[in-house]
């Protein structure tokens, strides 16, 4: 049991450096410093860490966090720079919670504090990524604060009963494991969308007609879909925000057909494979909403109930969104062409 208490609470430690890895040192040196705390003999070897030049390099480290932490953008660009950093001090923080071992355990425990280390890190990182999508700072600033006081309540927890404390941290690596696909796609198109910005402005001029070569990749899945042989009128490279049965932050594009004036195909890749969902305009409401990172086009039903749709679009193809939206609002007050039904041919009895 011993043991095991030993177990949970290095790897409990490398849970807590993923989300602040100058934080972790800095309260636990402090609290054996100052006597806070009072190690148990198989605990020993975390006495290093009360020393004063431990103490005051991770203080140091950790005023500057709290700071870059806060500021949108400058914290994820200190995310990006720890993302090596704060897996090793974890892993160099449970090797010192259990001293010298064999050598074969030590490399077991490395790879799976580090691991637990960059994973925590990853889930911090991409909840900056999401709160930088809004300009306001107040987001960064409550899950700077979150992540503080989660650290303190982790590390008291550790102190009282390690065990529960890395049960409570094992769920929560497990749940985040569980959405990490959508978290991932979701880093992919903020960090896209937001280098796109950097190297452009945006650019609200309406093109005089929408492109309507269909992006290769997307080419097969869209005629594999597309039974009927419908012709296309525009095709657009966009990114899927919310919408029933559309996964979001899927990189796809959005396709209008000559032969369907009321209705919008999605074509994506998910997971590999090919992905259509087809939309029905008829007595939607359409908008053009621009965002901190991007272009939206948002799609509502106009009686306030049904799906609601939005897709995301670069900040230079401004105008492009706004062709779009007048294009398909003239095609929605347009009636919906009629195919007329052929007369059977007369039957010549003899």
């Amino acid at each position: 049991m011993e043991r095991f208490n030993l177990l949970s609470v290095a790897l409990g430690l490398a849970c807590l450096a993923g989300i602040n890895l100058y934080l972790t040192v800095f309260v636990t040196g402090l609290a054996v410093n100052l006597h806070w705390i009072e190690l148990s003999p198989e605990y020993h070897s975390l006495e290093v860490l009360g020393h004063p030049w431990i103490i005051g390099i991770a203080g140091v480290l950790y005023f500057l966090e709290f700071f870059a932490d806060k500021i949108p953008w400058v914290d994820s660009a200190w995310d990006t720079v720890h993302t090596v950093i704060r897996p090793i001090g974890g892993a160099l923080l449970a090797i010192q919670v259990l001293g010298h071992s064999t050598p074969t355990f030590d490399v077991l425990l490395v790879l799976l504090a580090g691991s637990t280390s960059l994973v925590t890190h990853t889930a911090k990182a991409s909840s900056r990524l999401v709160a930088n999508s809004s300009p306001e700072p107040f987001s960064n600033i409550g899950l700077s604060v979150a992540e503080d006081v989660g650290v303190f309540g982790g590390l008291a927890l550790l102190h009282y009963n390690p065990v529960l404390a890395i049960s409570i941290f094992a769920l929560a690596i497990i749940a985040f494991l569980y959405f990490a696909p959508k978290v991932l796609r979701s880093m992919k198109a903020k960090i896209w969308l937001a280098l796109t910005k950097l190297n452009g402005p945006a650019d609200l001029r309406r093109p005089s007609t929408l492109p309507i070569a269909l992006p290769a990749r997307f080419a097969p899945i869209f005629s594999k879909q597309n039974v009927l042989g419908e012709t296309i009128a525009w095709a657009v490279p966009c990114i899927s925000g919310r919408g029933r049965r559309i996964a979001a932050n899927l990189f796809g594009a959005l396709v209008a057909t000559n032969e369907e004036p009321h209705k919008i195909v999605f074509v994506a890749k998910k997971s590999g494979r090919g992905f259509s969902q087809t939309i029905d305009l008829e007595g939607a409401t359409i908008a053009h909403e621009p965002q901190f990172l991007s272009e939206n086009l948002v799609i509502l039903p106009a009686s306030g109930r049904g799906p609601k749709y939005s897709f995301m679009f670069t900040r230079s193809r401004g105008g492009v969104v706004e062709q779009i939206v007048e294009h398909l609002r003239q095609r929605l007050n347009s009636p919906a062409p009629v195919v007329e039904a052929l007369a059977p041919e007369p039957v010549e009895h003899i």
